[in-house]
């Protein structure tokens, strides 16, 4: 037979159910800012698309040695999307502003304007015909190919397309918080 006397509610009882409570709460809070970091929520307002963009000269108009730059539109707020990286770039990661340059020996490249050490904006050398950045001294070829570090990988491409008009490229990215 089973005892049928009823179970007490003891000191001892409240005060470990006291402390469990309290331990486990305290985990909680502790843990809940953490896991935001691991758990992010999902980007809300962004919509991939093709971005067309004005250029000051055609693609087929540049030189070998001429570069263009360009910059995602503001209006609605945009950004392109690398399609590869290296370095502090990574494929998928986004550019507010790129190159179209044609390299000494003609090939066409629409580059991302991130540097790939720390993701500081490059700037055109005309003088030198390099891409520099201002912010730890690293330079690039034309072609996208690091010159001098400490930029660890080259320059990340953007995926373009020629657009309805010579003057206009369609580069890969998202709108922003439509």
């Amino acid at each position: 037979m089973a005892d049928s006397t009823p179970r007490r509610f003891t000191r001892r009882t409240f005060l470990g159910w006291w402390m469990a409570s309290l331990l486990t709460s305290t985990v909680v809070i502790g843990l809940a800012p953490i896991l935001v970091f691991l758990w992010p929520a999902p980007a809300k307002g962004q919509k991939k698309t093709a971005i067309p963009v004005s250029l000051d000269k055609a693609m087929t108009e540049l030189s070998p040695g001429d570069a263009i730059k360009f910059d995602a539109p503001t209006s609605p707020n945009s950004a392109f999307i690398m399609a590869n990286g290296g370095g502090d770039n990574a494929a998928g990661d986004l550019a507010f502003g790129g190159f179209a340059v044609k390299d000494e020996k003609g090939s066409t490249h629409v580059f991302a304007i991130n540097c790939s050490h720390l993701g500081c904006p490059i700037g055109l050398n005309a003088t030198d015909k390099t891409f520099d950045c201002p912010c730890h001294g690293s330079r690039f070829h034309l072609d996208g190919t690091v010159l001098h570090g400490p930029a660890p990988a080259p320059l990340s491409d953007l995926s373009w397309k020629q657009g309805d008009n010579p003057k206009t490229i369609v580069v890969d990215g998202l709108i922003l918080g439509f």
